[in-house]
């Protein structure tokens, strides 16, 4: 994989090995990645991307919940992987783990059924955001379904306060799409139809949104914008 600078986890490396617990704390664990998990409509046989996996928590619910689901993750953070490698094995989750960067992802055209994202997209920049965004369209089958958690519009003041640590962890440059909404126009500008926000919760956080995107029926690959 090419070297390229990258926002880590919680903004810093030496915290990578703290993130499932300050998920936890922080309340955007396992019932936000049920949540996801569950509005994705998956089923067995399907073939599934979880993009930018972190320490495999997703990836490893979807498996325990969908044995016959074909799942790859895909993460660009190696000490992620490591993690979400250790457990996937301890809980005998057979996952596909790829270290690549969303914006450039292995895989063939019209490969996934569904793409699921959790908290990949505000560490990205507009452009990355945007060439992620093709990315995903291309990967996805006609008809198929991307589906996303991460930061939206704060909906309330309180809640764009409390914004700020993100933000100060994980920057603001790659933060201001997501606290000004534009994640679905995002979605639209790339190909994807359908583009609709599905739920949004407060968290200790600020506003966690989640979307679902569609990819036309007899579509092309996008192109990069």
């Amino acid at each position: 994989m090419a070297r390229k600078k990258y926002v880590p986890a919680l903004g810093f490396h030496c915290l990578t090995s703290f993130y499932d617990r300050v998920a936890g704390c922080a309340g955007y664990g396992y019932r936000f990645w049920y949540a996801l998990m569950i509005q994705a409509r998956l089923a067995d046989g399907q073939r599934v991307l979880d993009l930018g996996c972190g320490t495999g928590s997703l990836a490893v619910l979807i498996k325990q919940y969908y044995p016959g689901i074909d799942i790859s993750a895909l993460d660009c953070d190696h000490a992620m992987l490591i993690q979400a490698g250790r457990k996937a094995e301890k809980r005998q989750a057979g996952i596909h783990f790829v270290r690549a960067f969303a914006e450039h992802t292995p895989y063939p055209d019209r490969h996934f059924d569904r793409v699921l994202s959790s908290l990949l997209f505000h560490h990205l920049s507009s452009d990355s955001k945007a060439l992620a965004a093709s990315e995903l369209l291309r990967v996805l089958k006609p008809g198929g379904e991307l589906y996303v958690m991460d930061w939206g519009r704060a909906a309330s003041r309180l809640m764009r306060y409390l914004f700020y640590t993100v933000q100060l962890m994980d920057g603001f440059d790659s933060t201001r799409d997501n606290i000004a909404g534009r994640l679905p126009e995002i979605f639209e500008r790339a190909g994807f139809c359908e583009v609709v926000k599905l739920q949004a919760v407060n968290t200790v956080f600020g506003t966690l949104a989640f979307y679902r995107a569609v990819k036309k029926t007899g579509s092309g690959n996008s192109l990069l914008l």
